[in-house]
């Protein structure tokens, strides 16, 4: 017989029939692995731990954004510039006879931490009254400049230098002035029962 006219055989392998009962014609030889399970798969290595270094690295301080343009700046600098003139125009409108404030300049920027750090140190008290100062604000005032000082020094003119030089000057010697002033009030405080000294100045913060 020719292999294209031998007859198509199905032959029933199932163990067990619907209800669940063996069947009398199942075969009772046990079926093999491969038909009774899905074939192992590859066994997998275990997982190894994931260096640190895959991740993405982050960087030690936060990341400052991207400076703006030299266009960019050009157009803050001249909105701002015409929006200082529509102020100024409106104010001088509102207060006849006012001059037209000055520009800022070294000068002046030297001149207002200067004033900040006085006023810190007490030096607005009006006669009187009682000094109030405050130390930490008037030491950054002082530290401002001196920052000032570092960052500009072999840029200054003669004058703008001298300036600089005078005010931290001043300012230093009327904060251990202030300071000293301070600890003598404590000390004769500090004694139960002494005779309270002078009053000096009293500390803001």
């Amino acid at each position: 017989m020719s292999e294209q006219s031998k007859p198509f055989v199905v032959t029933d392998r199932r163990k067990f029939t619907m209800d669940g009962e063996l069947r009398p014609d199942a075969d009772p030889s046990p079926e093999r692995e491969e038909r009774v399970s899905t074939p192992p798969e590859p066994a997998t290595p275990p997982a190894q731990p994931q260096p640190a270094a895959s991740a993405p690295e982050a960087a030690p301080n936060q990341e400052l954004p991207a400076p703006p343009t030299a266009e960019e700046n050009d157009q803050a600098r001249r909105a701002y510039e015409m929006t200082a003139d529509r102020l100024d125009t409106a104010i001088r409108s509102a207060n006849p006879g006012m001059d037209h404030p000055p520009a800022m300049n070294f000068e002046q920027l030297v001149q207002s931490v200067y004033m900040t750090a006085m006023m810190q140190l007490g030096a607005a008290t009006h006669e009187g009254q009682q000094p109030q100062v405050d130390i930490l604000g008037a030491r950054q005032s002082v530290d401002m400049l001196g920052v000032l000082e570092e960052k500009t020094k072999g840029n200054l003119t003669p004058e703008e230098s001298r300036l600089l030089d005078s005010a931290l000057f001043e300012l230093r010697m009327a904060f251990l002035e202030i300071t000293q002033a301070l600890a003598r009030s404590a000390a004769a405080k500090a004694p139960a029962g002494a005779r309270p000294g002078p009053a000096g100045p009293s500390i803001v913060r």
